[in-house]
Order: structure tokens, then C-alpha cells, then sequence
């Protein structure tokens, strides 16, 4: 093991024991809500998982050393850490973040590598991200996609943020030769909706398919993961019709503030936010709780299968 990476106890243990783990990323924490909310669904996130039978390994860069799996204080810590005294890590910054011995929270496509690193092939996170609108002009895409291309974890989100150009994100990821899996239904969901419009490049609804998916790809030499989109419970969703007029008036809002780059998305899902009643984030805890529970059982098929060695095609 990279001597950069810290096993927390109990991830290093159900690695040795041959059990599942997921790994969870922590921007959530440190950028998607405020304390102690923050720590409260990190802490709903993990008991969900180890209710499965599967050890959670929540990433962070802390004192120098990548750590797969916080313990309680750690969690509490990073949690109660003003956002603006974290690096958001991706693949560009991690490196950096270890240099200099700065706190870091890990983002989708720096999840996957830190996971990758451990070993561990399974991820769940609320939504990944995509190619901004206007991306045309500005090249505002996000590095997860291109991660998703290389780094062979099988990551389950509810789909990319509705404020992204959807028709693009998906388009991009064909290019890239990213296996987008819908699970259970025909259509891309959206994150907060169930649908976009889009209908999905691959469907399957069965778990231990998706498993058996991963492994063939290794088989065959195929760099990269996969992309699992899980659409969000139907008592959660925030419906299309609805949400369509919402994000658009937030980023017309954010056009005639002039707000650009990095600041875009904090501002919209704020205005979402407030323009939804905080439904938005009713919503946005839902999936990821639902992405957790789905990740929980293909991890567990992927042990199991790799236990039987054979790609379980069941």
C-alpha cells in the first residue's frame, strides 16, 4: 500500500477479510451543506451502508496522508472546518494538497483515483459532474467525466446536476467511451427529477449485472469505470416540469449578476435552494442515501463474485 494512503481500521479490516467497502467523497461534507447538517448525513450515509454489511470509506486528505475511511473525530472534524479552509481536490489538486499538508476534500474524480490507489471499485456520491452550459465558449467542463474514462471504479449518482447541459454531459461521455448504465429504467435521470428526456444509453436492473460488467471490462482491458445512474425515489423527486423553470431562472439570475467560473454552481444550487422551499436539499439527501443503499449491493455482488471467480452473469 502507497505509504500516502491511510486505511482507517475498519475499511483495512473488511479489505483483509475479503468485504465489500464503498468508498463515499467528502466535498458533500466540507462544500454541500452546513454543519451540523453536514455531519449528520455523513453520518446517515455510513450507517446506511454498514447496514448492508459494507464497510463505508469516506476520502480525505488530512495531515498529509490520503485517508479511505474517517473515524468519528476525524468526520466531526472535517465537518466543522469552514469550507473556505479546505482545498477541493480533484485531480490537478491532489498532489498539491499533500505538499503542503493543507486539508482537502475529495471530489468525484478525486475519489476515484484515492479509491482506485486502496482498491476499492465501488463509489457512491449524489451527482457527478458535467459540461456547463455555454461550455462552447467558456470550456467549463468537469474533470470527473475525463476520470471517469481512466480510473476503473464503478460509481453510482443520480445522474449529473440539472444546471449542467445534460444533452452534452451525456454526448461527451459516449466520446469517451464511458458505459452509462440507467438502473431500472430507460431514461437518464436527472438528479433531482427522474427523467430528463434523454433516454439512457444502457439499462440493467440488476445489480449483480452491473458487477459482472465491471469485471468483464477488466477482462477485456478496458481503462475506466463505469457510470451508474440511479434514479431518486419517487417520494423525493422534485418532477422535471417543475424543476425545468427553477434552474433556469436561477441561471438567467446568475447571467445578469456576471457571475462566472467556479462561482456558478454554488450560486445556483444556493438559488435552487431558496427558490424551492430547501426542497432541493429534501431532495438532493434522498439520492444519496438511495445511491448508497444501490452501491451496497453491487459492491457486495462484486466480492461475491469475486469469491466464485467467475463474472456472474446472473
Amino acid at each position: 500500500m502507497n505509504d500516502l494512503i491511510a486505511l482507517s481500521p475498519e475499511v483495512a479490516q473488511a479489505r483483509e477479510a475479503g468485504q465489500p467497502v464503498v468508498a463515499l467523497e467528502s466535498t458533500i461534507i466540507t462544500h454541500g451543506m452546513p454543519y451540523p447538517q453536514n455531519l449528520e448525513v455523513a453520518q446517515q450515509v455510513e450507517a446506511t451502508l454498514r447496514d448492508a454489511g459494507v464497510a463505508p470509506a469516506t476520502i480525505a486528505v488530512m495531515d498529509g496522508r490520503i485517508r479511505v475511511g474517517l473515524d468519528a473525530d476525524m468526520l466531526e472534524a472535517l465537518a466543522s472546518t469552514p469550507s473556505d479552509k479546505v482545498m477541493k481536490l480533484s485531480r490537478a489538486d491532489l498532489a498539491a494538497c499533500l505538499a503542503t499538508g493543507r486539508t482537502g476534500a475529495t471530489t468525484v474524480a478525486a475519489t476515484m483515483i484515492c479509491a482506485d490507489l486502496a482498491g476499492i471499485r465501488t463509489f457512491a456520491t449524489g451527482g457527478i459532474g458535467g459540461v456547463h452550459r455555454g461550455a462552447e465558449t467558456s470550456f467549463d467542463i468537469s474533470a470527473d467525466l475525463y476520470e471517469l474514462a481512466r480510473t476503473p471504479v464503478t460509481v453510482v449518482a443520480a445522474g449529473a446536476k440539472a444546471i449542467l447541459d445534460l444533452p452534452k454531459t451525456l454526448e461527451l461521455l459516449e466520446t469517451l467511451g464511458v458505459p452509462v448504465i440507467a438502473f431500472g429504467q430507460d431514461q437518464l435521470p436527472a438528479f433531482w427529477s427522474r427523467e430528463s428526456g434523454l433516454a439512457a444509453p444502457l439499462r440493467m436492473d440488476d445489480p449483480a449485472q452491473i458487477a459482472a460488467s465491471a469485471r468483464i471490462r477488466r477482462q477485456l482491458g478496458l481503462e475506466g469505470g463505469q457510470l451508474v445512474v440511479n434514479p431518486i425515489p419517487e417520494t423525493a423527486e422534485i418532477a422535471r416540469a417543475e424543476m425545468i423553470p427553477v434552474v433556469e431562472q436561477a441561471l438567467a439570475e446568475a447571467e445578469a449578476r456576471g457571475i462566472a467560473a467556479k462561482a456558478v454552481t454554488p450560486f445556483l444550487l444556493q438559488r435552487i435552494f431558496e427558490l424551492t422551499g430547501g426542497r432541493s436539499l429534501d431532495a438532493n439527501i434522498a439520492l444519496v442515501l438511495n445511491n448508497a443503499r444501490l452501491a451496497a449491493r453491487i459492491a457486495t455482488a462484486m466480492t461475491a463474485q469475486d469469491r466464485d471467480g467467475a463474472p456472474g452473469r446472473g
